[in-house]
């Protein structure tokens, strides 16, 4: 099968093997280039198959040579229809893991599910004792809860409707976009999807199985960004979530021995759910432009490895006041948030492929997805049915 990109307004319905497979490579060897850490052995990554979690998981084992396990919900290929990328990337990972002498395991399924985690604490058991560290990033825009109800999030904003610019990605046309406020049954199932509930409960779970180490951390993942998107974010519906997450850690610090729980709040990236979004496509192409040109840029596993090496790897783990690793440091710049608004109060139609990256934004849309990554042959006739070793 000849695989190529189709996007369906901001979704793309397919996932190129070969593509995935090099990204993964390059994230390995980027990591590779860099210093080690002394940090964990045994990782569980909960939400493992892209972004940060796929990240983390590469940077927790050619940092710090850690073995690990992963948490996906992904789909294989078919004959005539791609897998999805996590899937691709999971098979890469899991290859390359193996053949550089590391140990990698996935559980493909739904990680709020009660199933999944018995089946995680059942491999812990079996293959480690303990582990001594758990990543939760999972990014779902609805959850099954343990009372059966499913509930779904939403992002807006919580108190009055908010007015700024957005930008059309697939026409690059600037306007004005309201988000409208939230109702409070809206507000509380956001929190339910996106807040610390379920990885408090995986806490509990893996605590009352005794498979977490003496010291253990646990690490859950959040954003914050700039004030220009504190209405929908920060202040929005979301961030009455992420209110909760960090919560959550702190109550988990008091009530649960022998683990350290912390948030990680990153950068801004793209990713195929942050397209959608009002406002926020159109900042986070001015901040791309900006931080390439201030030199700081950074992508997923740059982060990730960098958290690893220079937050968690220390004698203690670097935090803020409020108990949060901040990896969004660079993002949050004074030089940089000042360039990226006097780029927005100037960006209208006329001038938006000058001031902002349009075309770095599609780049790493696309790449997502194994697609525009160099030395891929997109004209190859190739196999989408790639198998999961741990999975088959």
């Amino acid at each position: 099968m000849i695989v190529q990109p189709k996007v369906k307004g901001f979704i793309c319905t397919t996932a190129h093997p070969e593509g995935c497979k090099a990204s993964v490579k390059a994230q390995i060897e980027y990591v590779k280039s860099q210093p080690k850490a002394e940090g964990p052995k045994k990782v569980l990554i909960i939400g493992s198959s892209m972004g940060y979690g796929l990240a983390t998981r590469i940077a927790a084992t050619y940092a710090c040579g850690a073995d690990t396990i992963g948490v996906i919900f992904d789909k294989d290929g078919k004959e005539k229809r791609t897998g999805t990328a996590g899937w691709y990337n999971t098979a890469a990972f899991e290859e390359f893991a193996t053949a550089d002498g590391y140990y990698a395991k996935t559980i493909n399924g739904d990680a709020y599910s009660q199933e999944i985690k018995d089946e995680v604490i059942e491999l812990i058991k079996k293959d480690w004792g303990k582990a001594d560290m758990v990543i939760y990033s999972i990014a779902a825009p609805r959850r099954k809860a343990p009372d059966g109800v499913t509930y779904r999030s939403v992002l807006k904003t919580t108190e009055k409707s908010y007015t700024n610019k957005t930008i059309d990605l697939l026409t690059n046309e600037v306007s004005d976009v309201t988000v409208e406020p939230a109702t409070e049954e809206e507000i509380a199932d956001t929190v339910k999807v996106m807040g610390g509930e379920d990885w408090r409960l995986w806490i509990d779970a893996l605590k009352a199985a005794d498979v977490l180490e003496d010291g253990a951390k646990t690490i859950a993942y959040s954003y914050i960004g700039p004030e220009i998107t504190y209405p929908i974010y920060y202040n929005g519906s979301i961030g009455q979530a992420k209110a909760d997450l960090y919560k959550t850690a702190d109550v988990m610090n008091e009530e649960i021995d022998g683990i350290e729980a912390y948030v990680s709040v990153n950068k801004a990236v793209v990713t195929q759910s942050s397209a959608a979004i009002p406002i926020v496509p159109l900042y986070m192409s001015i901040l791309l432009k900006v931080m390439k040109e201030q030199n700081l840029h950074e992508g997923c596993i740059e982060q990730m490895y960098r958290m690893m090496h220079d937050r968690v790897c220390v004698d203690k783990v670097v935090t803020d006041d409020k108990n949060l690793i901040r990896m969004d440091d660079y993002e949050l710049k004074p030089e940089v948030q000042k360039a990226v608004e006097d780029k927005w109060n100037i960006v209208s139609q006329d001038n938006v492929k000058e001031v902002a990256d349009i075309d770095g934004y599609w780049k790493e849309f696309y790449e997502i997805f194994g697609f525009g990554i160099d030395g891929v042959d997109y004209d190859a006739d190739i196999s989408v049915q790639v198998d999961i070793p741990s999975l088959k």
